[in-house]
C-alpha cells in the first residue's frame, strides 16, 4: 500500500472517531438535560418559617464626651481628661478592655456668623466609645456613672440576641421549620393530585434582634442632686428562622 493510500486511510478514520465523539456528547447532553428539566418539573419548592420570642441577653450603646474651648489643643485636652475618666470608671463597674471601643473622634472649629461674617468662635472636641455587653443588669449604672464621670452624650441603645443564645434556639427552630415546610407541602401535594417522595435540596437563614433607640442628657443640676437611677428595659426579640425546601413530587 502507498503512503498515499495510508495517508487517505488516517484521515478518514480520524474523521470517523471525531463523528462519534460529537455524537455521544450530543447525546451525554441530551440526557443531562432530559434529566434536569425532570427534575424541575418533578418537584416543588416550599418554605417554611418558625420564630421565638425571648428576652436580649445582648446590648450596645454609645458614651461620649463633648467639649467646647477657645482653642483646639484647651478642647482636645479637657476633652481627653474626661474621656479618660468615663472609661476608667467603666472599667472600674468591671467591663473589660473587649467590650469597650473607640467609635468617633473628632476636633473642629464652631464658627460664628455674626454681622455676615465667618470667624471662629471656639473648637469642639468629641469622643465616644461603644459599649457591647451581655451585662444588661449593669446598664442603667453604666449610664449614670458614665455621666457622673463627664460623660454628657449617650447614644441609642440596641439590644439583640447573641451568637451563643442563638445557637442554643437553632436546632429547635430548625425543626420546627422544616415541619412547617413538610406540612405546606404536604397540603399543596394533595391539592395537586400527587404524592411527595422525598427532598432535592435545602438551605437555611436566620434572624434575631431588636432594635430600642433612647436618648440621655442629665443636667449638672441632676447629677450634683443624685438622680433616681435611669430605668431599662430590654424587651423581647424576635429570634426566626426560614428554610426553603425543594421536594420530589409523583
Amino acid at each position: 500500500m502507498s503512503q498515499e493510500n495510508k495517508n487517505d486511510k488516517s484521515y478518514y478514520i480520524i474523521i470517523a472517531l471525531s463523528v462519534v465523539l460529537v455524537l455521544m456528547s450530543a447525546t451525554i447532553y441530551a440526557i443531562s438535560q432530559s434529566g434536569s428539566e425532570k427534575d424541575t418539573e418533578n418537584t416543588i419548592s416550599i418554605s417554611g418559617y418558625a420564630e421565638e420570642k425571648v428576652v436580649p441577653d445582648k446590648a450596645t450603646l454609645n458614651v461620649g464626651v463633648v467639649v467646647q474651648s477657645a482653642t483646639a489643643k484647651e478642647a482636645s485636652d479637657e476633652n481627653a481628661a474626661l474621656m479618660s475618666a468615663v472609661i476608667a470608671e467603666l472599667k472600674a463597674m468591671g467591663l473589660q478592655d473587649k467590650e469597650i471601643k473607640t467609635s468617633y473622634v473628632s476636633v473642629y472649629p464652631v464658627y460664628d456668623y455674626a454681622k455676615d461674617t465667618q470667624t471662629i468662635a471656639g473648637y469642639s472636641a468629641s469622643n465616644s466609645v461603644q459599649i457591647t455587653t451581655t451585662q444588661l443588669d449593669k446598664l442603667s449604672e453604666i449610664i449614670d456613672r458614665s455621666t457622673a464621670a463627664g460623660a454628657n452624650e449617650i447614644g441609642g441603645i440596641s439590644f439583640s440576641v447573641s451568637d451563643e443564645m442563638k445557637k442554643q434556639l437553632r436546632e429547635d427552630l430548625m425543626n420546627k421549620a422544616v415541619v412547617d415546610a413538610s406540612s405546606k407541602a404536604a397540603t399543596l401535594a394533595k391539592s395537586l393530585g400527587v404524592k411527595v417522595t422525598g427532598v432535592q435540596t435545602s438551605s437555611v437563614s436566620e434572624s434575631g434582634g431588636s432594635r430600642v433607640y433612647y436618648g440621655y442628657e442629665m443636667g449638672m443640676d441632676e447629677k450634683a442632686a443624685g438622680a433616681v437611677p435611669t430605668p431599662i428595659q430590654p424587651g423581647e426579640s424576635t429570634v426566626s428562622m426560614s428554610v426553603q425546601v425543594t421536594y420530589y413530587i409523583e
